[in-house]
């Protein structure tokens, strides 16, 4: 069964830890988030976009993710990600999503609120939490895009939610989506966060928050990968939000990245070797070691 987004991140708050979310897109990824979810006893968070819906189908996603929940011994919750088409919100609630997200956040204040207040009213009535967004977050990724970054205002958050309902709230402190998220030095704003977790009493979300590993994006580009100028969130950042409020870090750009580097790797040194698996496998390898390295970054292992 499905855990309770809701719950999971609410323990979160309390104790002082983030929870990983990731975006899966095929099996092999599911099967790496999930294995390094169980080797660290960490609850997890397995996220779909609408570009990865258009890609593999609701059904089929929703499905891995129900089996490995169902198979595991850890809380695996389903959460739909940067949400912005009514319709398929609205079929992610139907069929039992553990959390949806709705993106509104390029709209402006007011109608940002009523439509969270929409999905919020539908959501619950089938007791699934909903992510919304304030303040928007730079960079391009799946079908997700913005040319520059505004941040949170703390006392519009503190309306936001008190007006809204809304059980988690996406906040935008200076990272960006993809793998090009700053031009110059990476820092996020830590004193706007603060002001954030002062006025706001629910769990705090954080976009765009992958590390780009340099030994990945290293391996990436080693057999043929061109990566130059990609920058991350430095991991000492990352903790840095946890402490200060963020509950819930979502990661897609480093499990991208790390799935390109090994499977570039096999096909470069095994020019032979036709089989999927050997190809996938070693991929979904070190998606897992991706995963496990950032459960221990945000401090959700031995959590389950």
């Amino acid at each position: 069964m499905l855990a309770n987004t809701k719950k999971i991140l609410e323990k979160a708050r309390k104790e002082n830890y983030a929870v990983g979310h990731f975006n899966i897109n095929n099996m092999e990824t599911v099967q790496a988030i999930v294995k390094a979810a169980e080797n660290l006893k960490s609850p997890v968070i397995l996220a779909i976009s609408e570009g990865a819906i258009k890609y593999a189908g609701l059904e089929y996603l929703y499905n891995l993710a129900l089996i490995s929940s169902k198979n595991s011994k850890v809380p695996i919750a389903l959460h739909l990600d940067h949400g912005k088409d009514l319709k398929i919100i609205k079929r992610c609630i139907k069929i039992g999503f553990s959390s949806v997200m709705i993106d509104a956040s390029h709209e402006n204040f007011e109608t940002n609120i009523n439509l969270t207040k929409k999905i919020v009213k539908l959501a619950h009535k089938k007791k699934i939490s909903v992510e919304a967004e304030l303040g928007t977050i730079g960079g391009i990724e799946d079908y997700v895009s913005s040319k520059k970054i505004i941040y949170t205002d703390p006392y519009k958050a503190e309306e936001f939610v008190k007006r809204t309902g809304c059980d988690f709230l996406a906040v935008a402190i200076g990272t960006s989506h993809g793998a090009y998220k700053f031009k110059g030095k990476a820092h996020l704003k830590i004193d706007i966060l603060k002001q954030i977790q002062n006025k706001v009493k629910i769990p705090l979300v954080l976009h765009g928050a992958s590390s780009v590993p340099k030994n990945i994006v290293n391996l990436a580009e080693k057999y043929g990968a061109n990566l130059k100028g990609v920058k991350g969130v430095p991991e000492k950042q990352l903790t840095t939000s946890v402490k200060n409020g963020i509950c819930k870090v979502n990661t897609d750009t480093d499990l991208r990245i790390s799935f390109d580097a090994a499977v570039r790797k096999v096909i470069k040194n095994q020019p032979k070797d036709f089989d999927p698996r050997h190809i996938l496998g070693p991929a979904r390898d070190l998606i897992q070691k991706t995963v496990e390295r950032k459960i221990k970054i945000l401090g959700s292992d031995n959590k389950a």
